[in-house]
């Protein structure tokens, strides 16, 4: 059972406020959200000249098609974001698949961004859906048998996001009885099942869903990433906080098919790349940055053999 609270009047119409800067049903369908990257201000990235990769499979069906298909998240502030007006994506993520796509010799404008649930990433990347995967994909060894990773390229880690008046969870061992909402198929919510089974756990398809029950009153708390918190956060600041230290620590790697070691290797080295020249930076920045909090050094890339 959870907890029920009678919402005053001006509570709602704040909750009402911040749901609308998050694009959902309190406001006008489609409304711009207040705060996102600016489209001039997002870096521009160089493009490979007559690049080949004739031994991976999925940059030769790229390469026939002529563009590049990619799986990512589309509700989530400064990472993965979808303008439901206009279809454009935008964050941190989508600048990751775009300077990625650049150093594949692909016109970043030309990326087809396909929004995969968290619960279908690896059946994505299995059947040939998607030729690569940035969405907030945690690296572990389970997905590992199953897809491969490039990367890392950002290290998050498990936190808690609250409504502003919570005064008593403060982390993960203040929920025993509390309802706590994350994302189905996610590490967090494995981990919070596993470690804090006396949670009231709920999941959805997406964060956003999440966050619109925490701002109703109807959970008390959502856990994922920090870095996808701050952003819910930095939305809707009067409304929302993330509390405690992150207690988890998730490298974000970019999915690909499992065999395509050779497309693995070479995200890997445009990864370094890209990081050296500055782009991972200015990408961050014109994003996530956005949020407040100042970028991060980059995590080493795990070249690991090939299975």
């Amino acid at each position: 059972m959870f907890r029920t609270t009678r919402v005053p009047l001006g509570p709602r119409a704040a909750l009402c406020a911040a749901l609308a800067l998050l694009a959902v049903a309190c406001g006008k369908e489609g409304s711009p959200p207040g705060k996102g990257p600016a489209a001039d201000k997002l870096p521009h990235y160089q493009v490979a000249q007559g690049y080949r990769l004739p031994a991976s499979a999925t940059w030769q069906r790229a390469k026939r098609r002529g563009h590049l298909v990619v799986g990512a998240k589309e509700d989530q502030p400064y990472l993965g974001e979808k303008d439901p007006a206009t279809g454009t994506y935008s964050g941190f993520d989508i600048e990751i698949a775009r300077m990625m796509s650049a150093s594949l010799g692909f016109s970043p404008q030309s990326v087809r961004f396909r929004t995969i649930a968290s619960a279908n990433r690896e059946t994505a990347l299995q059947n040939g859906q998607i030729d690569y995967y940035v969405g907030t994909y945690t690296v572990n060894a389970g997905r590992k048998k199953l897809v491969g990773f490039a990367g890392p390229y950002y290290l998050a880690g498990q936190s808690l996001l609250v409504r502003k008046d919570e005064n008593d969870i403060h982390g993960p061992r203040d929920l025993d009885g509390r309802r706590v909402c994350s994302a189905a198929g996610s590490t967090p919510y494995q981990r919070i099942r596993a470690d804090y089974p006396k949670a009231d756990l709920v999941a959805y398809d997406t964060y956003s869903v999440c966050v619109d029950n925490l701002l109703t009153y109807q959970v008390d708390a959502v856990t994922t990433d920090d870095a996808i918190l701050i952003g819910y956060a930095a939305k809707a600041p009067g409304e929302l906080k993330v509390v405690g230290r992150p207690f988890s620590a998730e490298p974000y790697g970019i999915g690909v098919p499992h065999g395509d070691t050779t497309l693995r290797f070479a995200l890997d080295d445009a990864l370094e790349a890209r990081e050296k020249n500055g782009d991972w930076k200015k990408a961050y920045e014109a994003t996530l940055g956005l949020s407040g909090v100042p970028a991060p050094a980059p995590p080493a890339i795990d070249r690991y053999p090939a299975s």
